[in-house]
């Protein structure tokens, strides 16, 4: 039997050798159920409150099992938190033998035959990019892991990462020159090895739907999985079960054949036409779709004669340039590879964009500066999530502070069809009837009407000016975020910080070091930002975060609900918004001595009927309806 108490109990190792550590009813009863589910090869879903210390309560009976566990996270900063802060810390204080690994997908590693082709390609790179490519190379002679991540000098913008990293379609596998050095083959061989793997939803998810072909399945057989962040699942989920084909892969596809026929061939020119043939195609197609930015339904363009137009020419030319790479098959293993992208791109792009493409599919295109996307993703993931948990029959265990609604885990377990499972629930341990403040505005217009924003904003500014800046202002849309910060830049005293503007980690770094900055965010800054201490002490929400009714996935999902006979805004919508409500929220208080307001902007929560449901998804939090409640007690922090 573990023994989780002997850890994370009041006279456990943890107590006795981990200076701070301090002990949680909640911790030890999830630590418990943890051990259990893993022992007896059940399910669990437990959600556990911010400051119940769930990481510890969940890496601790993994260590003490002695089962092979696969740990998996939502975003690579929680992966390397795990992998290189908690389990190393947890392994020293208990004396564990347990060995660790951790293993990210393969474009997060240094692809070394990739490199040298282009480094022998010097010539056509911009002396930015050769640049680059001097820099990775240095790296590449001392790095041991292949970890782009090590790359910190490079911006995360760089041209330069896809010419050293590979794809699942420009991999060559057991059959590349560079095999026998490949970091990927390594990351994958340690993680077969160790007794706890470290991975994130997306490899779980590409291992599941069975894309990544050329070294077998991707992870290890596994005793028990641990699906931390695992409110995100559901969407990463539908991504992997469906199909996507892009135009940047046909730019792709052209680069890499261009670079395999310099090395391979040489002697036929008119391969070389084909490829600017069909770059110009994957060009032209992405025109036809317009402005940047737009999403919607296939079936929006499929009438569209452009479109339409485009879709035939790029189709033509790509079939022109497999019949090339056919006719000169065995020439080399690049080209070779580059004949099965081509085909599969093919065949990918038909199952699409096909008049007889399944009903429980949703294909949908979106459109960005440089490319545009076409999708086919499946409507419900519950009974393809369940096939592949068959398929791997293990302990699973999902866990997050926030998968309930009020109570209930309905609208999670419906999501992926764990209606079997156990679940559980642990309340957060701060007081936050003394920590935070709830207030919810008097006279704030509907979100609908045009000057909304700059009411929000006519409130924030004196709530802002009592919190001395340390504040969080999220928003529901990029629009309403450039409105808000347009609005605020020559009325705030402190530092504005608007997302976009540097990356999210640099963002962070100054508002934490500055001490009284005021950051604008959207969605990325919802969830996953954990600023402790006076850094942050007010956090203000602009809307209800409805997910956009005009996403085309969306709106077909509802749409097959409501034709099930269901009412798709309470079922889905409403839970949905609620769940990252409480994301939102949780931004605020983060540690025992943590103190700070909360403001909900929108009407509709206590206008509406269904605005019970968030009430009740929410921490205990004390509430008002006054400013000079709220402005009395930030001033007071």
């Amino acid at each position: 039997m573990i023994d989780v108490e002997g850890v994370l109990g009041p006279r456990g190792v943890l107590s006795e050798v981990l200076p701070g550590f301090s002990w949680r009813s909640q911790q030890q009863e999830m630590g418990d159920a943890v051990a259990h589910c893993i022992e007896s090869g059940g399910r669990l879903i437990a959600e556990a409150g911010t400051g119940t210390g769930k990481t510890f309560a969940y890496l601790v009976p993994a260590l003490l099992s002695g089962a092979k566990v696969i740990i998996s996270t939502g975003t690579k900063n929680l992966q390397d938190q795990l992998f290189i802060k908690d389990l190393p810390l947890l392994r020293e204080a208990m004396s564990s033998p347990a060995s660790i690994s951790l293993l990210k997908g393969r474009a997060n590693y240094l692809c070394v035959h990739r490199m040298e082709n282009a480094l022998l390609d010097a010539r056509g790179h911009r002396r930015e990019v050769a640049r680059h490519l001097r820099q990775v190379q240095g790296w590449s002679i001392a790095t041991r892991s292949g970890d782009i991540a090590e790359l910190t000098s490079l911006p995360e913008d760089s041209p330069v990462w896809p010419l050293i990293t590979s794809t699942g379609d420009n991999c060559l596998g057991s059959e590349c020159p560079s095999f026998s050095k490949c970091h990927l083959v390594e990351a994958r061989k340690r993680a077969q090895e160790a007794d706890i793997v470290v991975i994130n939803h997306h490899l779980l998810c590409a291992d599941f739907s069975i894309k990544d072909e050329g070294f077998g399945e991707l992870l290890p057989v596994a005793d028990a999985y641990i699906i931390d962040e695992a409110h995100q699942l559901p969407d990463v989920a539908s991504n992997f079960f469906g199909i996507s084909v892009g135009t940047r892969q046909f730019l792709d596809l052209c680069r890499d054949t261009r670079a395999e026929y310099v090395r391979e061939a040489g002697d036929l020119p008119k391969i070389l036409e084909q490829i600017d043939h069909l770059e110009k195609a994957a060009r032209d197609f992405r025109l036809a779709f317009g402005r940047d930015g737009h999403r919607g339904t296939w079936d929006e363009v499929a009438g569209n004669a452009g479109v339409q137009n485009g879709l035939e020419y790029l189709q033509k030319e790509l079939e022109g340039l497999r019949g090339m790479l056919k006719s000169i098959e065995g020439r080399g293993k690049g080209l070779d590879s580059c004949l099965t992208r081509a085909q599969a791109l093919g065949t990918e792009l038909m199952q699409i964009v096909s008049a007889g493409a399944a009903e429980e599919q949703v294909r949908w295109f979106e459109v960005h500066a440089h490319s545009v996307r076409l999708n086919s993703t499946p409507l419900d993931v519950a009974g393809l999530f369940q096939g592949q948990m068959a398929c791997h029959p293990a302990a699973w265990i999902f866990t997050s502070a926030t998968l309930a609604v009020g109570e209930s885990f309905a609208h999670f377990q419906q999501q992926l069809g764990l209606d079997k499972a156990d679940t559980r629930c642990w309340g957060s341990p701060f007081d936050y009837s003394e920590q935070a403040l709830w207030f919810v505005p008097k006279g704030l217009p509907e979100p609908s009407v045009p000057n909304y924003t700059d009411k929000v904003m006519e409130l924030a500014l004196p709530m802002l000016q009592a919190s001395r800046g340390r504040a969080f202002l999220l928003f529901t849309s990029y629009r309403a975020l450039h409105l808000a910060a347009d609005w605020l830049k020559d009325r705030l005293d402190y530092l504005l910080l608007v997302q976009g503007s540097a990356p999210k980690a640099e963002l962070l770094k100054q508002f934490v070091e500055h001490g009284n900055a005021v950051l604008l965010g959207t969605s990325s800054f919802w969830e996953g930002v954990d600023v402790r201490g006076e850094a942050l002490s007010l956090v203000i929400i602009d809307k209800l975060p409805f997910a956009s009714p005009g996403d085309p996935v969306l709106k077909a999902r509802l749409d097959a609900m409501r034709k099930a006979g269901g009412n798709p805004f309470m079922e889905y919508q409403v839970p949905q918004a609620a769940i990252a409500l409480k994301q939102g929220a949780g931004r605020l208080i983060r540690d025992v001595t943590d103190r700070g307001v909360l403001v909900l902007c929108d009407p509709r929560l206590l206008r509406k009927h269904y605005g019970h449901t968030f009430l009740d998804a929410m921490p205990p939090f004390a509430r008002t309806r006054e400013l000079t409640v709220a402005l009395d007690f930030l001033q007071g922090g």
